[in-house]
């Protein structure tokens, strides 16, 4: 499938079959800097889950992201997905996405469609985090909450699925070279634009990679 093609035939029943089809697992991302990994392997993970929303605007869907504020202890001013650290009441990572979500972006669960799941990534913090996909029907308000969250804003499917757009970046970093994936967006020439990088770009790596399996 050509990806200029995604925006016309992307809808509930093609993601949901895409979600079917594994492709090879060498070409999935499942966790930050391998080396890191193995440091702190010795360190208790923690679950998580994020909602990959998909807006179904017609002709040109597209998915949602937070910037989270600048005075916060972790990730400050750091685009992603909605969500966060599962709670024991939470019954699943579904249940963890869908909580979160209300809570950080105000949008209540009864409105959104949840598709399936992409498998699970492991952040540098010990995160185990679980990517639920989920699609929602344009002309939704949010109503993010102002401690966390900055803005919400759209970014189209079909720049975030062109492997053009998916920069890999080399750095020389403690213990040898180091890489990670960003997708900056600019939403207009004279935007100062969104960087989305490391493990929100790994994870809209993998969904590239299951809608084109």
């Amino acid at each position: 499938m050509a990806i200029e093609s995604y925006p016309s035939r992307i809808d509930r029943e093609t993601i949901a079959e895409r979600l079917t089809k594994v492709p090879p697992l060498d070409t999935l991302f499942t966790a930050d800097d391998i080396e890191r990994q193995k440091v702190n392997a010795a360190r208790s993970l923690k679950r998580a889950a994020v909602l990959v929303l998909f807006v179904d605007h017609a002709p040109a869907p597209a998915i949602v992201f937070t910037q989270r504020t600048r005075h916060l202890a972790d990730h400050a001013g750091q685009i992603s997905f909605p969500g966060g650290r599962a709670e024991p009441e939470d019954a699943d990572a579904i249940a963890t996405a869908l909580r979160e979500t209300e809570e950080e972006v105000g949008l209540p669960r009864r409105h959104i469609e949840v598709i399936g799941t992409l498998p699970t990534y492991t952040t540098v913090t010990n995160f185990v985090v679980t990517p639920v996909v989920a699609l929602i029907e344009p002309g939704f308000t949010a109503r993010p909450d102002p401690f966390e969250v900055a803005e919400v804003f759209e970014v189209p499917l079909a720049f975030l699925m062109n492997p053009a757009h998916h920069q890999r970046h080399l750095f020389e970093g403690p213990g040898g070279q180091r890489s990670f994936y960003s997708m900056p967006w600019y939403p207009t020439p004279e935007s100062p634009g969104y960087f989305i990088w490391g493990a929100t770009a790994a994870m809209l790596r993998n969904f590239y990679r299951f809608l084109s399996a």
